[in-house]
């Protein structure tokens, strides 16, 4: 792998993070709902699967896995469910708080939680590395699994710095929408709804 192909693979990780998907719009809405910090959390954690998804793919593992129809189809499956569960927690939580909290229902580690479980039950991830980090390396420059690893770290470093942005921005305008009652109901509706429709899209999902 050459060093200077760095700098072009971290542009393109940092638009691969600003462009919309899942992971992005899932710490958009919970800093949205929680706060600043709360969606900081959310991205520890999604960035704590990336690092499983690096692992995989450096191990050979994901290969596997994406020869496997039914691997596939029960960890979409399980990630759709989740996110159809937090689309329901989404409509049942609580609007009368007191107006411009910022503190999260929910504890850190619940939140970072949900990152971790976000990302590691979306197989479309495993899929995307796979295809994604071995274009950038080089078998005649050393350890391809070596090559594999750095690259991830500095996708994991673009995506902490783009989700960690979108997590502050989204905290700020949350805080301004949460002091009213009607507009913290609809604000967890809006997130029920985004929910609901990532799980429709991780269900429909092919490989």
């Amino acid at each position: 792998m050459l060093i200077e192909s760095l700098p072009a693979f971290f542009a393109a990780s940092v638009l691969l993070g600003l462009s919309p998907g899942p992971d992005n719009l899932f710490v958009m809405m919970q800093s949205a709902m929680h706060g600043r910090g709360a969606g900081l959390r959310v991205v520890l954690g999604l960035c704590t699967g990336l690092l499983v998804h690096t692992a995989a793919v450096a191990a050979g593992l994901a290969a596997l896995f994406a020869a496997s129809e039914l691997a596939f189809r029960l960890l979409k499956a399980a990630g759709a469910f989740y996110l159809l569960w937090l689309a329901w927690q989404a409509i049942r939580a609580p609007v009368d708080e007191v107006p411009g909290a910022e503190a999260p229902a929910l504890g850190g580690w619940a939140l970072y939680r949900r990152g971790v479980v976000m990302n590691l039950t979306n197989p479309k991830v495993s899929i995307f590395f796979l295809a994604f980090l071995p274009q950038f390396a080089d078998p005649g420059r050393g350890s391809v699994a070596l090559q594999i690893v750095v690259l991830g770290v500095v996708f994991i470093v673009a995506t902490l710095i783009v989700f960690g942005a979108i997590a502050w921005f989204a905290g700020l305008l949350g805080a301004l929408l949460r002091r009213s009652r009607a507009t913290r109901r609809a604000l967890n509706l809006g997130a029920a709804a985004v929910f609901i429709a990532l799980a429709a899209r991780l269900a429909l999902a092919e490989r």
